[in-house]
């Protein structure tokens, strides 16, 4: 595929998303966008990692970041330290939103653990939330196309995340055989149905049919999965507030990937929490995780 952009191909460009933000690093080039989004009914942010090198063949392969609970892409953007490791690798980073912001939803922002910031990037079903917070669609089917009209992206793609983040991660990668080259995950919910955290957001979002809600979680989804069984991998740190709080519960999901035999390496890191300083330590570290199957070899 050609990707030199003609003049009508930058205006129309234009018209689809507005440029908010644009710097170097590493090389390469870190953008942050908003654009309307069909899934969600409004207006969505997003930022972009072009590496400075050129792509291999037809463009770059993409990893996908999603975001945890009150975060933006910003989050990641400036406290995660994966450009250096893609960059190397020669691969395009998309940090999504964490849900719709301006689809002024009544009670949307009365919580930091629900609604704005909070979608648990589920399709919700409830009916005062279902006609925006379709976020699973939005990370999966159209932010994906969008990146592939209007960026150099070949499109193999890999995802990632932390927190609700990792949570969406495992989700999308199980409920989507095929799409993703590789998953891996940061300190993820890994049992949505069976902590607080989850509970509250599966019973605003979906309502309170509990076989709902195993659709939304990964450790219900990988006991059926029927795709290629490629490893998973997680880091949790040993201090980790909301891992003894049991919010995240990841011996739950090892133990359904065991009985699914579905090969996982989950790594309890001695000391670390919960915060930007734990996934930076291991993020180069994932995105060669990544690039092993993104990248031809």
């Amino acid at each position: 595929r050609n990707h030199k952009r003609t003049n009508s191909d930058s205006a129309r460009i234009m018209e689809a998303m507005k440029e908010l933000c644009s710097t170097k690093v590493f090389g390469g080039t870190i953008t942050e966008y908003s654009h309307v989004s069909k899934s969600v009914g409004g207006s969505m942010h997003f930022g972009v990692f072009l590496p400075g090198t050129k792509p291999q063949g037809e463009g770059y392969p993409a990893l996908f970041y999603l975001s945890g609970l009150t975060c933006s892409p910003k989050n990641c953007i400036q406290k995660g330290g994966a450009f250096e490791a893609a960059a190397k690798a020669g691969i395009m980073l998309v940090f999504p939103d964490t849900s719709p912001r301006d689809c002024k939803i009544d009670g949307d922002r009365e919580s930091w653990d629900f609604g704005v910031a909070a979608s648990f990037y589920v399709n919700a079903t409830e009916s005062k939330w279902k006609e925006h917070y379709q976020m699973f669609t939005y990370v999966t089917e159209e932010l994906p196309g969008f990146i592939m009209k209007n960026f150099p992206f070949n499109g193999r793609m890999s995802i990632t995340g932390h927190s609700m983040g990792g949570h969406g991660a495992l989700v999308c990668y199980l409920k989507s055989p095929g799409k993703y080259q590789s998953v891996s995950a940061f300190a993820p919910i890994c049992n949505p149905s069976e902590c607080p955290w989850g509970v509250k957001a599966f019973t605003g979002y979906l309502g309170g049919d509990r076989k709902e809600w195993a659709n939304w979680d990964a450790t219900e989804l990988v006991k059926t999965f029927k795709g290629e069984k490629k490893t998973i991998l997680i880091d949790q740190g040993t201090e980790d507030g909301f891992y003894k709080k049991k919010q995240l519960l990841p011996e739950a999901f090892v133990s359904a990937c065991k009985g699914a035999a579905h090969p996982v390496s989950c790594r309890m890191q001695d000391g670390y929490d919960h915060s930007y300083f734990f996934i930076s330590t291991f993020m180069a570290d994932h995105i060669r995780f990544h690039a092993k199957s993104l990248l031809p070899q």
